[in-house]
């Protein structure tokens, strides 16, 4: 079927704030790129843009933020495709697909990219597309860029009121692009009231950062967190900024704090890079996450859910294999019989040691063989369970799932962290990897269906899906999504503080080979 392309001056023109924007319109969908939402300072809070005379044209993508290393492409980008784009300190900036400019009030699906709090950005993997999901859902679809790392989550507030809140820069650079959505998205055909934060890993991280910042209450109604509760690796940062500040002014041989809002931002990164490690082995404040203060309430797992956003909903899953999945195994899973992984798992862990994690893991999964335990995430499942349950005392309405589809991939691969991704934004077909006969777009659908059904009603039970409750403070009921879905009960809480005993060890041997290659 032809699909209709118009950019003109009239098609696609919206009013804003801060001026008028000029889209174009391809395949019945309303395209609008680089839409400037705030402006800012270095480690200063965002400002309103400043406003327009002229038509802005959102036709491409705006600069992303700049990164601490240059990334580097390697055989990881099979399994999660990216792609990079200009890099530059002017980007809060946000990317709009919307199915019509005609007042109609639709959900707004406002993306919070990966890659902690430091890395990615709004475009970087392939699978972010929004065509998809905002012409298959009928829903306005936004992905927003923010200030990352040094720039965004640097505390300077020991060195005056002007930098109290420099630490969590880059969250309030997301409250401002809610602010922005909350006052124009309207005329993109969208519902402030209805607006829907999801995103992956940092992503997910930053929805539970939103829902801990009082600046954002009212600017989003539900919230979707795909493995997005990883413990310490984007834990809370502690202390100030203080020791952090005076060693990155004394590597680039300043006398004022001030300075570092000029230098150049590769020599302030460079600066950076050099000063963290004996810092952060000292055990001394390093940045690049979030820091609580009056701004940002913390952690809940260590603080608790916000009374103020009991009502709400969130989805909150994870993937399999998560990290442990990433590189190949030295074994061929296809060929192992059951009494082969068994015999495999005893030979890593240890006979006796492996009896109980074994017989929990047969229990859990037992249409996997044990072998699967060798890749097997517990960094991000651990935390999962205990934010599951503290949500579910505070909100009625909690829905658990685990991605649990092998992925059609070097002979069979269990899933990887991002791997899910494809599914939620109905992007299969930009992904190589998901491709499998008579599974792919079943999976797809299931997925995408009960996301969209999360975001126009607030539950995500829909006919692709068994019947699938919220989760209450002593059950918790996982959608497990794989070639046969099921929603299980408490399914994996003996087995998942066994499995962290007995394979840390095995998974930190594992770590570094399993990462080196893979940019998420």
């Amino acid at each position: 079927m032809e699909k209709k392309f118009v950019y003109d001056k009239e098609t696609a023109v919206v009013e804003t704030s801060r001026g008028k924007v000029r889209g174009y319109m391809y395949d019945d969908m309303y395209i609008f790129k680089g839409i400037p939402y705030a402006k800012a300072k270095r480690f200063h809070a965002p400002e309103p843009a400043d406003p327009w005379e002229d038509v802005f044209q959102a036709i491409s993508y705006g600069y992303v933020c700049p990164l601490l290393d240059q990334p580097m492409p390697g055989p990881g980008e099979l399994m999660v495709p990216h792609r990079y784009w200009a890099m530059g300190e002017d980007c809060l900036n946000l990317n709009i697909w919307s199915p019509g400019l005609d007042g109609e009030k639709r959900p707004v699906m406002v993306w919070l990219h990966g890659g902690g709090f430091f890395a990615g950005s709004s475009i970087e993997q392939i699978a972010y597309e929004g065509e998809n999901m905002c012409k298959l859902g009928q829903v306005v679809v936004v992905s927003v860029n923010h200030r990352l790392n040094v720039l965004g989550y640097c505390d300077l507030s020991p060195f005056g009121e002007e930098y109290a809140n420099s630490g969590n820069a880059g969250t309030d650079d997301l409250v401002a692009a809610l602010q922005w959505l909350h006052d124009n998205v309207e005329k993109f055909g969208g519902d402030p009231e209805n607006v829907i934060v999801f995103g992956q890993s940092g992503g997910g991280a930053k929805v539970t950062t939103l829902l801990q910042t009082p600046a954002a209450d009212g600017l989003f109604a539900k919230g979707i967190n795909m493995s997005g509760v990883i413990g310490p690796t984007l834990g809370d940062s502690k202390g100030n900024g203080e020791k952090l500040v005076h060693a990155l002014m004394e590597e680039l041989h300043l006398d004022d704090v001030k300075g570092l809002e000029t230098v150049p931002f590769d020599a302030l990164a460079a600066a950076y890079n050099k000063v963290k490690p004996d810092l952060e082995k000292a055990g001394e404040y390093v940045g690049g996450t979030p820091i609580p203060n009056a701004f940002y309430k913390g952690d809940p797992n260590v603080h608790g859910f916000r009374k103020e956003t009991e009502h709400v909903p969130l989805m909150v899953g994870s993937v399999f294999g998560e990290f442990g999945s990433f590189a190949p195994t030295p074994y061929d899973r296809t060929k192992m019989t059951v009494e082969d992984g068994i015999r495999y798992v005893e030979e890593e862990v240890g006979k006796e040691e492996s009896k109980e994690l074994i017989e929990l893991f047969r229990k859990a999964y037992p249409e996997r063989n044990p072998v699967d335990i060798m890749t097997m995430d517990f960094i991000f499942r651990t935390p999962e369970i205990p934010y599951i349950q503290a949500r579910s005392k505070c909100s009625g309405g909690t829905w658990a799932y685990l991605f649990n589809l092998d992925m059609n991939f070097d002979g069979g691969r269990t899933p990887w962290h991002c791997a899910d991704i494809p599914y939620f934004f109905h992007n299969t077909e930009l992904a190589a990897y998901t491709q499998e006969a008579g599974v792919t777009e079943r999976v797809e659908k299931l997925i995408f269906d009960s996301v969209m059904a999360f975001a126009k009603t607030g539950n995500p039970q829909n006919p692709e899906v068994p019947e699938w409750p919220a989760c209450t403070p002593e059950k918790e009921y996982t959608l497990v999504i794989g070639k046969e879905t099921a929603v299980r009960e408490n399914f994996d809480h003996e087995l998942i503080p066994v499995l962290g005993k007995c394979m840390g060890p095995v998974y930190a041997r594992n770590m570094e080979k399993r990462m080196k290659d893979v940019q998420h």
